[in-house]
């Protein structure tokens, strides 16, 4: 029989997805992945020496053929990171934002429950869980009082909530994150970061004298952390988190989005003015978010090494 390690991975076709692979695949240990996702994967899943990788594309919502792919896999991992994860989006479409990423989540561990299989299932969630905070609550601690304040939010804040339910009831090896903002390569431009990025390499190639950035609100603050960090996060929350907990992932460290915008800047040597576009204001918004990440750090040894300069200089590398 074979012994390697099997791990399930919905979201498959994320930046995320294919980080926690080059990380599998640096270790250097033969497992086997099945991806999961609506949309084809835009890199190479045969690219690896170590991981044996296949991708089948699939609507979670969609429970029979769940069913079918976990119970012929049988994984002894899963790394839930399907979602709708834009929090602007959430506004604009709150039904889909909260029906798909709390019923995808149910769909999966309901079939794990029905099957009865051993397996533990990282589901993954968000710092938005928080929502707006004290600035004397800061670092936010795992045991901060959540107060949700979008769509998205409720929708993570109820995906964990199902989690407890789950493990504390029938007994599933279930952990659960909170998430900071993960940043990196091959992220989508829709999310901050990358957005900028594109924009401000876009400008320095037109050399024009008067560059204008278009942005959202930029006081807000962030903890932004390099997806390199949280992907070797969730490996070793696989292997040595506790069933039933819960785990930041952050640096601890909070940048406003005007400090990420003087450091892109000043990495491409350009000057830009900031234009304001009112759809990009959310109607409500987290004005400063900063995690401790005591906990994960005491109980499986992890620490984050990546600077966020380190990171957005990556970043514009990449899109160049």
């Amino acid at each position: 029989m074979d012994n390697r390690d099997r791990y399930l991975i919905t979201g498959f076709s994320g930046f995320v997805s294919k980080h926690f692979l080059d990380y599998l695949e640096d270790l250097k240990i033969e497992v086997m992945v099945t991806g999961i996702d609506l949309h084809l994967p835009s890199f190479n899943i045969e690219e690896f020496n170590y991981v044996k990788c296949e991708f089948q594309k699939v609507d979670l919502l969609n429970k029979a053929e769940v069913e079918n792919i976990v119970s012929q896999f049988k994984p002894s991992y899963i790394l839930h990171l399907a979602s709708y994860s834009s929090v602007a989006m959430s506004w604009k479409k709150p039904v889909q934002s909260f029906t798909n990423n709390t019923n995808i989540f149910l769909n999966l561990i309901e079939t794990i429950h029905t099957l009865e299989l051993k397996c533990r299932i990282l589901s993954i969630g968000s710092s938005e869980e928080y929502g707006n905070v004290n600035a004397l609550d800061l670092p936010l601690t795992e045991n901060q009082e959540l107060k949700p304040i979008s769509p998205y939010a409720v929708a993570r804040v109820s995906q964990e909530m199902l989690s407890k339910v789950y493990a504390d009831s029938f007994g599933l090896d279930i952990i659960m994150t909170r998430s900071f903002n993960h940043i990196g390569t091959h992220q989508k431009d829709i999310f901050v970061i990358p957005s900028f990025a594109k924009q401000l390499i876009k400008l320095k190639k037109t050399g024009s004298q008067q560059m204008e950035l278009t942005t959202g609100d930029t006081s807000i603050v962030r903890d932004f952390i390099d997806v390199r960090d949280v992907v070797k996060a969730y490996y070793l929350l696989f292997k040595k988190g506790k069933k039933g907990e819960l785990y930041n992932i952050c640096s601890g460290k909070g940048i406003s989005l005007n400090e990420v915008i003087n450091i892109m800047t000043s990495n491409l040597n350009i000057s830009i003015l900031q234009k304001i576009d009112t759809q990009l204001v959310r109607p409500n918004d987290n004005k400063i978010i900063i995690g401790s990440n005591e906990k994960i750090k005491a109980e499986t040894g992890w620490s984050n090494a990546i600077p966020i300069e380190k990171s957005i200089a990556d970043i514009l590398e990449f899109y160049k």
